[in-house]
């Protein structure tokens, strides 16, 4: 399967890409590279945003039903941005301690929430019983409220919604298992967690390069269909599931640590995905020379992907603290 670099210069850890149709822009951020991007998949010209730490996610941003910027997750909290490089003014902390929890995958509901699950970065974390959860900021009403859905998990990834706004998916990337809940929208309410996909964990004594591991779910995508698309970190793939959790399609990557894919381009059916090379061995990095660029499928897939919900805010919210 062929794929195409955007151009962009390499990121240490891509995560949250999107497709934004207002200027026909894919955005994404590099979380260990501090930095919020922009790319015209057409031209291949990228924007590069500094940012003062670690960016976990972000989303576009409505105020009052105008587009008004950027809603990001940054280590020490929730911010908004008005315009491409402006003032980061903070609206909201999540109840954490950053110096070992940061912000991570995350985006918007079908109604304007903004929902962010968290990495636990203490080494017991890594086995899936860390502290990491799920916060759900909501503007709405004029203030961002902060709701915790659920914790206790190691690295929360993957989110996701049905199209019939119904089902919650995602992940605890530790553990190799993907999760669908049943979503109340308007109560903002959630069923017991089930399993949509358990995956084989990374077999003792394994090493990058060598066969028998498959990867553990990362950032994910839902199409129009209702299908499930994540990227498999360490397994060097993407998957297509069905609603059930069937494996429809596997795609091969041409990095062994894809991090979250999006369907975007004009008919919302253009698959990218980012990718990692940082903490990656040397020796990987070598055979793999596309690790931390961002790729486009050259073939369009069957199923279109979903237009990316943004944040509302019913009026220009206060800085946190004020």
């Amino acid at each position: 399967m062929a794929w195409r670099a955007l151009g962009s210069p390499s990121c240490e850890l891509g995560e949250s890409p999107f497709w934004q149709a207002g200027d026909g822009r894919l955005y994404w951020v590099d979380i260990a590279g501090r930095a919020a991007l922009r790319a015209d998949p057409a031209t291949g010209a990228t924007e590069r945003w500094p940012l003062p730490e670690e960016p976990g996610c972000m989303a576009p941003a409505r105020t009052a039903g105008a587009a008004s910027g950027w809603v990001l997750a940054l280590r020490s909290g929730i911010y908004r941005a008005r315009h491409w490089g402006g003032e980061l003014v903070r609206i909201a902390r999540l109840p954490y301690d950053p110096a070992h929890e940061r912000a991570n995958d995350g985006k918007c509901d079908p109604l304007g929430r903004f929902w962010v699950g968290t990495r636990d970065e203490r080494p017991g974390a890594s086995a899936g019983h860390g502290q990491a959860a799920m916060y759900c900021i909501d503007a709405r009403s004029g203030t961002a409220q902060v709701q915790e859905m659920w914790g206790g998990a190691g690295t929360l990834n993957g989110l996701a919604w049905s199209p019939d706004q119904r089902t919650l998916y995602v992940a605890d990337t530790p553990t190799h298992r993907i999760e669908v809940r049943g979503w109340e929208a308007a109560a903002n309410t959630l069923g017991p967690a089930r399993a949509l996909r358990q995956f084989s964990p990374k077999p003792p004594g394994w090493t990058p390069g060598t066969a028998g591991y498959g990867g553990r779910p990362d950032g994910a995508a839902m199409d129009a269909g209702g299908n499930y698309w994540c990227a498999m970190y360490e397994g060097g793939r993407v998957l297509q599931l069905s609603p059930t959790g069937a494996v429809l399609r596997e795609i091969a990557t041409p990095f062994a640590c894809p991090t979250m894919v999006c369907l975007g381009g004009p008919e919302l059916r253009t698959l990218f995905v980012t990718s990692a090379r940082h903490g990656r061995p040397a020796q990987e990095l070598e055979r793999t020379p596309l690790a931390g660029q961002v790729l486009a499928l050259q073939e369009p897939v069957a199923v279109a992907g979903l237009p990316v919900n943004a944040f509302q805010e019913a009026a220009l919210l206060p800085r946190e603290g004020d």
